[in-house]
């Protein structure tokens, strides 16, 4: 693989980036973590904990991080999946390894759209 296998993003990842991970590891999606505070993400790698590493390795806070997969071409509505192990914090109210609460789960969205895509194809 070419590049890193975790990608540091800040603004919209470049479509061809964005292809080289999800072809890396998964060929249908790729995993992704979110700092829903400092509205940056950590695009790639195996497991959602080495993309919740990076982000704190750039001073993101533990409880400000959510994971999620994403899986281009399959629209908007359909191409965010709520769920990773890091996820399950019931010291915060989430039980489960899905992101429980709604306004969350829309900051989530929101930065899934600014910084990765909202279900387009990758071409």
């Amino acid at each position: 693989m070419e590049g890193p296998a975790i990608v540091l993003v800040r603004d919209r990842i470049d479509p061809s980036e964005l292809r080289r991970l999800v072809q890396a590891f998964f060929e249908d999606m790729v995993k992704y973590v979110v700092d829903v505070e400092r509205g940056v993400a950590a695009v790639g790698g195996e497991l959602h904990v080495d993309a919740a590493d990076v982000l704190l390795d750039d001073g993101s806070l533990q409880e400000h991080l959510w994971g999620a997969n994403y899986y281009p071409g399959r629209g908007p509505d359909d191409c965010i999946e709520y769920v990773s192990l890091i996820n399950i914090r019931p010291a915060h109210g989430n039980r489960s390894m899905e992101v429980e609460e709604p306004v969350t789960r829309a900051r989530i969205r929101e930065l899934t759209a600014a910084l990765i895509g909202a279900g387009e194809a990758l071409g």
